[in-house]
């Protein structure tokens, strides 16, 4: 059984342990392992993920897979990009899914569900970020229609940058 929730503050925890366990699993590889682990610490704490989830932007959603927390995501409306000229656009700022669960269609469902819901919200497209060696991610998003707009680059640490694109899908073509 899958199930997709709004995420609130009770769940704290659970975001902010699926965030650094499907980073590392996604990413552990991509840098020197205390560049990534440093980034974790900093990142993917209780303190960050209330601050983003008192934040009305944040649209935060867990999907839940027989009763298990599976994975989750973020979106936020009206979030232009320098390089893309349309407006009322959302950001995919995350979509994460631990490894697990990979295989199961389940970031495909919560990915669904982030588009419908940006479509609710008068939404014409959407963009992100992502690695370009994260091929599965890369794969999954070119299949879904998005192109890439940009190159750019990702900070891991002051000293290691992972190389992103920037990919844009429009709604309505």
């Amino acid at each position: 059984m899958t199930e997709i929730k709004k995420a609130s503050l009770n769940d704290l925890v659970v975001i902010t342990e699926l965030a650094a366990t499907s980073f590392m699993e996604s990413h552990g590889h991509s840098g020197p392992e205390k560049d990534i682990k440093n980034y974790i610490d900093a990142n993917f704490t209780l303190k960050t993920f209330e601050n983003e989830l008192n934040d009305p932007k944040n649209n935060y959603y867990i999907i839940y897979y027989n009763n298990k927390a599976a994975g989750f995501s973020n979106i936020i409306f009206n979030a232009a990009y320098k390089s893309i000229k349309e407006k009322n656009i959302t950001k995919l700022s995350r979509l994460y899914l631990k490894k697990e669960f990979i295989g199961l269609n389940l970031g495909k469902a919560l990915f669904d569900f982030n588009v419908e819901l940006s479509k609710q919200n008068l939404q014409k497209a959407m963009w992100l970020y992502v690695w370009v060696e994260n091929k599965p991610a890369l794969d999954f998003y070119k299949k879904a229609g998005f192109v890439k707009v940009e190159d750019t680059f990702f900070k891991i640490s002051k000293t290691h940058y992972n190389p992103n694109y920037i990919m844009f899908l429009d709604f309505y073509l």
